[in-house]
């Protein structure tokens, strides 16, 4: 399967395909729900996806870093031998650490815009000491270098149909809209860490504040205040996944299937959140196998479509599609 994928994108120097292997290592761990949707790209496309989510990936493990007992200056320097790296690959087209490696060369191939890798290392060197933000304004700044930035590095590889300047607003708001249901879905894990991703003035808005949410997180209870600042939170998002929405026309058609299913899939997770009645500061929402699966299966009639209208009727590779075991491994 990765195989092809290379093969497809001409990617034929051994130490380079053994570094996009490793980007696609990265997507399908950390990035499951969009490494799903990748799997409806043509396969030449599919190797530049993985090393822009496989990169993305990695910094934020860093931040993170989770049960390693880094400390905070642990974590400060390898993010910026990372930024070293990545500026020295991105000038040079190439590097000795393989990440970096695969992500120069999609760089280089699609022509991405560097500056857009810069503002992403700068919202991950935040994110060591940013806690809170105290209004959806400061929240949005963050955001465009933590997410926005990623959706106008996806549209040289994606491709549209219109001029990429009117596709990357659309194209930018989707990075964010993934990333407000990221944070919705996650609020008690963020606790966890330390973090707050809802704004302090929606939280205020409706009685709730970050002692509260804690609390809550503490004892296993629910408040009404957490429940309305959460349904405000869904609502924000929504109309975020509404900016996006008109870009996807803009793709050129064969991106179309992957997107628009990543756009029903990470919806879904706000429909499970409400649905599970926002209780995520004391659990994940889970979007069910079989709706999983029937947006898979609809993903993958839209890549029929697209291959017939373009009048490439042969049978689809067999990774073209998304297997039932893929989804379920997606859905744990």
């Amino acid at each position: 399967m990765t195989s092809r994928e290379l093969d497809a994108a001409g990617i034929a120097d051994p130490d380079l395909r053994a570094a996009y292997v490793r980007c696609r290592a990265l997507n399908a761990r950390y990035g499951k729900t969009y490494f799903l949707a990748t799997r409806l790209l043509p396969l030449a496309r599919r190797p530049a996806v993985h090393a822009l989510y496989g990169f993305a990936r990695w910094a934020d493990d860093i931040v993170d870093a989770l049960g390693t007992g880094d400390t905070r200056d642990d974590r400060a320097q390898q993010l910026a031998l990372l930024g070293a790296r990545l500026e020295r690959g991105l000038r040079e087209g190439h590097s000795t650490e393989p990440v970096v490696h695969a992500l120069a060369d999609t760089a280089r191939r699609h022509t991405i815009d560097h500056q857009h890798f810069t503002d992403f290392m700068a919202a991950m060197r935040s994110d060591l000491d940013v806690t809170d933000y105290a209004t959806y304004a400061d929240l949005r700044a963050y955001m465009h270098g933590s997410a926005a930035v990623i959706g106008l590095q996806m549209l040289p590889v994606l491709g549209t149909v219109v001029p990429r300047a009117e596709a990357a607003p659309h194209a930018a708001a989707l990075g964010v809209a993934f990333q407000l249901t990221n944070f919705l879905r996650d609020v008690g894990e963020d606790l966890d860490r330390g973090r707050v991703y809802l704004p302090a003035d929606l939280l205020a808005a409706h009685g709730a504040d970050r002692e509260l949410l804690l609390w809550s997180r503490r004892s296993g209870r629910g408040d009404k205040r957490i429940t309305a600042a959460l349904r405000a939170a869904e609502d924000l998002t929504r109309g975020v996944y509404r900016e996006a929405a008109p870009g996807i026309a803009m793709l050129e058609p064969a991106s179309r299937p992957c997107i628009r299913t990543a756009f029903v899939l990470y919806g879904g997770i706000l429909d499970a959140i409400a649905e599970g009645g926002y209780a995520v500061v004391h659990r994940r929402a889970v979007v069910p196998l079989r709706r999983r699966l029937t947006v898979a299966g609809d993903g993958l009639a839209r890549v029929l479509r697209a291959r017939l209208t373009a009048g490439a009727a042969a049978p689809p590779h067999r990774d073209a599609a998304v297997p039932a075991a893929a989804v379920a491994e997606e859905s744990r």
